[in-house]
C-alpha cells in the first residue's frame, strides 16, 4: 500500500491537504458526469436483459467477489439463467469482449474473472466496454439477468438493481474523494442505491465471510490434515482481514507478505520460502497454479448474508420484474 493509500485511513496529514484541490476537481467532474446521464444529456445503454450491479463507492478490497458468488447462486436457486460481466482489471487479452472459458488465463482476463468462472462455470464476458460485454452475452446466451461485477460508476450502462458493498472495518476512510481519500463518489450517493450491504459486520444489512475448507493450489483438492503454520501471502485490498481469519483458525503465521492488488505473481516471488508451507487467498491461487508447490494452499471464503439482505433482494427482483423466461 502506497503512502497516499495509507493516508486515506489515518487522521488528516500533509499529504491529504496537498491532494485536496485535486479531489475537488475530481468531485466536480464526477458529479457533472453523473447528472449528464441522469438528465439525458448523455445516453445510457439499456440492455434487453436486466442488469444487477454489485459495486462500491470506494477503491480497494471491499469483499465484493464473495457476494457476487453468493448472488449468482441465489439467482440460480430462484430458477433464473444468469450471466456475468467484468472489467477484467489486469487482463491483457488480444481482443475484447472476451468470453471466459476453462482455458482462459489470468493474464488474459484478470484474476477475479478467472476465480468467478472456476467457481461458477457460468457465461462470463470481460472487457473494458461493458456495453460490448453485455451484447456478447446476449448474442450467445438466453439469460434472465446479468450481474455486473463492479461498474457502479459506469453510468453509460443502465441497471435495474444496484448493490453497494461497504467494508465494515475501513468504511469510507477519511471520507474524502480520490486522490485525497478512497472515495469514487461521495457518501451521499448511497441514498440512491437499492441496497447497501456491509461486509463483516453484525448490522441488519450485512454478510459474514465464512472460511471454507483449505485447498491445495496446484489441484484444488482439500487439505488432508489441519494446517498448523504457514507463510501468508496476499495481493488483495485488505490483507488484514485474510490474516485474521487464518489466525482465528489457529494457524501460526510464520510471516506475512503483501503485494499490490491484482499483482501478477511469478515463481521468483516465492523463492524466499524454500520448501515451507504457503497459504494465500483464492484470488491469489488462480495466478499461482502453474508453478505452485505441493504444500501451497489457499482459503476459499463464502458470503453469508442476513435474512434482511435476502428478503430485500427478493423483493427487488419482484418489483423489477426479473423472472425466468424474460
Amino acid at each position: 500500500m502506497s503512502k497516499i493509500e495509507q493516508s486515506w485511513y489515518k487522521p488528516f496529514s500533509l499529504i491529504t491537504l496537498l491532494l485536496l484541490p485535486l479531489s475537488a476537481i475530481f468531485g466536480c467532474i464526477s458529479l457533472l458526469r453523473r447528472y449528464c446521464y441522469k438528465f439525458g444529456i448523455f445516453k445510457s445503454f439499456i440492455s434487453k436483459t436486466p442488469v444487477i450491479v454489485v459495486g462500491n463507492i470506494s477503491v480497494g478490497g471491499n469483499g465484493k467477489t464473495p457476494f457476487v458468488l453468493w448472488l449468482h447462486d441465489h439467482l440460480i436457486a430462484q430458477g433464473l439463467s444468469v450471466g456475468l460481466i467484468s472489467r477484467g482489471y489486469g487482463g491483457q487479452a488480444t481482443h475484447y469482449p472476451l468470453l471466459v472459458t476453462a482455458q482462459t488465463t489470468t493474464r488474459e482476463a484478470g484474476d477475479e474473472p478467472v476465480l468467478l468462472f472456476n467457481r461458477l462455470q457460468c457465461p462470463l464476458v470481460v472487457g473494458p466496454n461493458r456495453q460490448h460485454n453485455i451484447e456478447k452475452l446476449n448474442a450467445n446466451f438466453k439469460l434472465d439477468v446479468i450481474i455486473s461485477d463492479d461498474g457502479m460508476q459506469h453510468y453509460k450502462m443502465a441497471r435495474s438493481i444496484e448493490c453497494c458493498i461497504v467494508d465494515s472495518e475501513r468504511k469510507f476512510g477519511n471520507g474524502l474523494l480520490m486522490p485525497a481519500g478512497p472515495l469514487r463518489e461521495t457518501v451521499s450517493r448511497l441514498k440512491s442505491v437499492d441496497v447497501v450491504i456491509e461486509n463483516g459486520s453484525e448490522d441488519e444489512f450485512s454478510y459474514r465471510l465464512q472460511p471454507s475448507v483449505i485447498k491445495r493450489v496446484a489441484d484444488n483438492t482439500d487439505i488432508a490434515s489441519p494446517l498448523k503454520a504457514a507463510h501468508a501471502v496476499s495481493a488483495i485490498g485488505n490483507p488484514g482481514r485474510f490474516e485474521a481469519s487464518l489466525q482465528a483458525q489457529g494457524i501460526k503465521l510464520l510471516s506475512t507478505h503483501h503485494f499490490r492488488d491484482h499483482y501478477a505473481y511469478s515463481a521468483d516471488d516465492f523463492a524466499q520460502f524454500g520448501d515451507d508451507c504457503v497459504l494465500m487467498t483464492e484470488k491469489d491461487a488462480v495466478k499461482c497454479r502453474d508453478f505452485a508447490k505441493p504444500n501451497w494452499y489457499y482459503l476459499p471464503v463464502d458470503a453469508q448474508p442476513t435474512a434482511a439482505v435476502i428478503n430485500t433482494l427478493n423483493l427487488l427482483l419482484k418489483e423489477k420484474g426479473i423472472h425466468h423466461g424474460l
